[in-house]
């Protein structure tokens, strides 16, 4: 399951590409609450049909109202990009949907050159960054390779938002917690590998649309060649596995590096990696385990969700409180009892 961005983008453009006309809307700047982040975007077509989103409905079911054919209007104009704002008053974030005193600002390209969009995909397909800016003045877009995100910037009369591959999993260990993590990940937008030099355990992998790899998982690190919107997860238990894979891993940019295992066995793996391999405690803080938050998980699924919730808190760069994580978490536990 591709990103939703390239989702939106890929639509709009066969949609202009079968001659339909397209409005595609991004969330420009919001104040106080607002349903989706800025750089949101969604692509609009003539007959009412909507792909993503740029809040919880309300927004879209207006914008359709006001720019297409869906409820008797002539259709989608022809014009230079504009800017909307919503949910300026309280009625208004009421009728909108809006939480309360949330603002959005969206900008509107009227039917985008099919000319600026082509490229754009073939460089996010071919795993490029890409730094997309819209001159409000023109409608002009460029496109700019970039070597890192760049924060989007709206200042009212020029947009800037950067757009790249979709989020990236690494899992290490094809058994049945991968599966469910794998998964949960494709559903969050990210394109998932499995990782297995045993083949047993490959051949009963189960997920669609995951890229499989029977080779050490050490080499399979170096060669997927982790940047800033990669994690790694191990989950085979095998620290002939586990610990060579996580060493590559941390010499690289990932934004979430992680070992499934109890609190006993996470320990013991830091002790090993200090010892054996060099590490210090200071190397070792990006190394997430036990991995994910304390929800008092048991099974497979319940496990998963756990570490689903880790990994997008580290995405969306989130600092949880210690007390959600399962070492402080269980710790804490054991004091209560104990009392």
């Amino acid at each position: 399951m591709e990103s939703i961005d390239l989702l939106v983008l890929r639509t709009a453009r066969d949609w202009l590409a079968a001659g339909d006309r397209v409005l595609l809307v991004t969330v420009a700047r919001t104040w106080g609450s607002s349903p989706r982040p800025v750089g949101s975007m969604m692509a609009l077509r003539n007959d009412g049909r909507v792909v993503g989103s740029v809040s919880g409905g309300c927004i879209e079911d207006d914008l359709i109202h006001h720019y297409t054919t869906a409820y008797g209007a002539a259709g989608l104009p022809e014009r230079l990009p504009d800017v909307v704002r919503y949910g300026v008053s309280a009625d208004e974030a009421h009728r909108f949907g809006l939480p309360c005193g949330g603002t959005l600002e969206l900008v509107l390209e009227f039917i985008p050159a099919l000319e600026s969009l082509d490229p754009l995909l073939a460089s996010l397909d071919a795993g490029q960054l890409v730094r997309r800016e819209l001159d409000l003045h023109t409608g002009q877009v460029t496109l700019h390779n970039t070597a890192a995100p760049d924060q989007f910037a709206f200042d009212g009369q020029h947009m800037s938002n950067t757009l790249g591959p979709g989020y990236r999993m690494l899992l290490i260990g094809a058994g049945a917690l991968a599966e469910y993590v794998a998964v949960m990940a494709q559903f969050n937008g990210f394109q998932v590998s499995i990782c297995d030099p045993r083949p047993q355990y490959l051949k009963t992998w189960s997920v669609p649309g995951v890229v499989r790899i029977q080779q050490m998982p050490d080499d399979v690190v170096r060669a997927f060649a982790p940047d800033v919107r990669t994690c790694i997860i191990a989950l085979s238990h095998d620290p002939k596995l586990d610990d060579l894979a996580l060493l590559e891993a941390l010499q690289g940019p990932a934004f979430y590096i992680g070992a499934i295992g109890s609190r006993r066995n996470s320990q013991n793996r830091r002790d090993r990696l200090i010892e054996h391999f060099g590490q210090t405690q200071e190397s070792l803080e990006r190394l997430h385990g036990p991995i994910g938050i304390y929800i008092g998980s048991k099974t497979p699924p319940e496990i998963a969700v756990s570490v689903m919730a880790e990994v997008l808190a580290a995405k969306n760069a989130v600092a949880l409180p210690s007390e959600f994580s399962i070492s402080q978490a269980k710790k804490i536990r054991e004091v209560q009892r104990c009392a």
